[in-house]
């Protein structure tokens, strides 16, 4: 027989949306809004770096990073990610939601701030303190993506639970957007304090001394929210189904929700004791049986979302030259170049990215998650397979604009599709005492997405003549057999989320069975045995 809920459990299920409800989504969306800030505004300064760390005199093209400094320096912080991500999640069913919450914030703090204080100024040095820096910022944002989704998750009601989690998730657009303007606000002030000539009229005079501060403030700026967050994540109380459910405190569960509830609570600690029987791990053949295939599902999808998502960003210096953002680099100086890189990626943020996510908010507990993420999932594999089959056609001068639209329109439906829904489910389908390391597992599974999405696509799509190959690249696949390939990985997207099941309207505990022995699954497969042992009589 399943057990009755706790009262408190129930009560934070059917409580209706409230002010903490609100400051919840605050301080873990700033969290998410700090990650996405430290993990993009790099994109902003890579030209940069390459300007001031490896000019080339006599070269009439400026100075970029080498490939494989360029790889380490971009992706570094995936590498961190994807790491804290495996640890924290375990370390948050281990420790608590709140304990290690601060842990994490923290190290991104420090990280961020030191990013930018890399030493020395040879440029083997300068690479390597920064990468060892982003790196353990990686390690740090890596836990939010567990701890923020869970402890959302734990703290919302189950009608608007969704929209809670995939709010919390939508401060990454603003975090992108806000690098984009930090970017453009100083890279303006410091343009306009010290103007240079364009490299094309003077290589050494293009790139001022002082332009070695723009790159170190923007990566700086990302302390300041978190710093500001911190605070108010170490008032936050544990979450009570990890208090009452993981360490078997009904009474502290009761106080703790009391307080944020507003209401008297019953203390049911004879009810956590008989939870106690129902405690298998996750390498154990009942996780197996009830949550095998869901694993399979959140960690495939993500993995495959994020080859096609980060692969994105490949094509976007190939359509902010097309429509005119960003002119060829020597006719620039160095600090104009920052200026023109990030207002395009700020005009990407604010027309297609910010407004996908916030659509997900909106309709996820109105259409459900799996509906999004399948819808989502088709699109992208709709509009990749129609930009790569008449890739030529979009090449020529006229069609252009027609291939932004769906550039954009692609960006627009992984946002409001499986870029937030993998975010979502995994927080909602797995036992309290394993849901943060499952969302872990399932985040990391993205991550190593996204490093073949950032990086192999990188290399894949060099042209298959060596001729016309990025400067220190092998020849490739071409960007259209790169676009094609993106279309298949987004259809098998499309076919493991039918291994992901729909938690709309539903309770946690319905969810992961949580309410429910581990004996009465032993009893359906007896009854099954003796359904088969019996003889039907001629």
């Amino acid at each position: 027989m399943a057990n009755d809920n706790l009262k408190v459990l129930n009560a934070l299920d059917v409580a209706k949306t409230q002010w903490y409800h609100f400051t919840a989504i605050v301080i873990a969306g700033m969290g998410f809004f700090t990650d996405a800030y430290d993990l993009f505004c790099i994109s902003l300064v890579t030209k940069l770096l390459g300007r001031i760390y490896y000019h080339d005199a006599g070269d009439k093209n400026p100075g970029t990073l080498p490939p494989n400094v360029s790889a380490a320096v971009n992706g570094v912080a995936f590498c961190g990610t994807l790491a804290g991500q495996l640890f924290f999640g375990w370390l948050g069913d281990k420790m608590g939601r709140k304990r290690v919450y601060g842990m994490t914030l923290m190290l991104m703090v420090i990280c961020s701030i030191a990013s930018g204080l890399s030493f020395s100024n040879e440029p083997k040095a300068v690479m390597a303190t920064l990468c060892f820096f982003r790196f353990w910022l990686g390690f740090g944002i890596g836990g939010d993506y567990p701890l923020s989704a869970t402890i959302m998750s734990e703290y919302a009601n189950k009608k608007t639970r969704g929209a809670f989690i995939a709010a919390v998730f939508a401060m990454q657009g603003f975090g992108i957007l806000t690098g984009g303007m930090v970017a453009c606000i100083v890279s303006a002030a410091f343009k306009s304090k010290y103007p240079a000539p364009a490299y094309e009229d003077d290589p050494l005079r293009s790139t001022v001394p002082q332009a070695d501060y723009v790159w170190r403030i923007i990566l700086m700026f990302g302390s300041i929210p978190a710093l500001m967050t911190y605070y108010w994540r170490m008032k936050m109380p544990e979450t009570a189904r990890y208090t009452a459910l993981v360490a078997k405190n009904a009474k502290q569960a009761a106080a703790d929700m009391s307080k944020v509830l507003q209401v008297e609570l019953e203390v049911e600690q004879e009810k956590v004791v008989e939870k106690q029987q129902n405690n298998f791990g996750l390498f154990s053949k009942m996780f197996l049986k009830r949550h095998g295939l869901h694993l399979l599902g959140t960690t495939s999808t993500w993995f495959l979302l994020d080859i096609a998502f980060y692969s994105q960003n490949l094509f976007q210096k190939d359509i902010f030259s097309a429509i005119g953002w960003i002119p060829p680099a020597k006719t620039m100086n160095a600090i104009q170049e920052v200026f023109k890189i990030s207002r395009a990626q700020t005009l990407i943020a604010l027309c297609s990215t910010v407004p996908g996510y916030w659509f997900t908010v909106f309709f996820i507990d109105r259409i459900g998650r799996f509906v999004i993420q399948l819808m989502g999932f088709f699109f992208m594999t709709v509009f990749m397979f129609a930009l790569a089959i008449p890739y030529h056609h979009w090449t020529q001068k006229d069609n252009r604009i027609g291939f932004v639209v769906m550039y954009a329109l692609t960006f627009f439906f992984a946002n409001f599709g499986p870029n937030a829904t993998t975010f979502v489910v995994p927080a909602e389908i797995f036992p309290a005492r394993l849901r943060s390391t499952c969302h872990g597992i399932s985040a990391a599974s993205g991550k190593a997405g996204a490093i073949i999405g950032a990086f192999g696509f990188l290399y894949a799509a060099q042209s298959q003549d060596k001729t016309k190959t990025d400067k220190g690249y092998p020849p490739g696949i071409g960007v259209k057999n790169s676009l094609i390939v993106l279309g298949v990985v987004n259809c098998l997207g499309m076919l493991f989320t039918f291994l992901v099941p729909e938690s709309k309207g539903k309770s946690l505990e319905e969810m992961s069975r949580e309410n429910e022995d581990a004996d009465e699954d032993v009893i359906d497969m007896e009854s099954v045995r003796n359904n088969e042992n019996r003889t039907v009589p001629v």
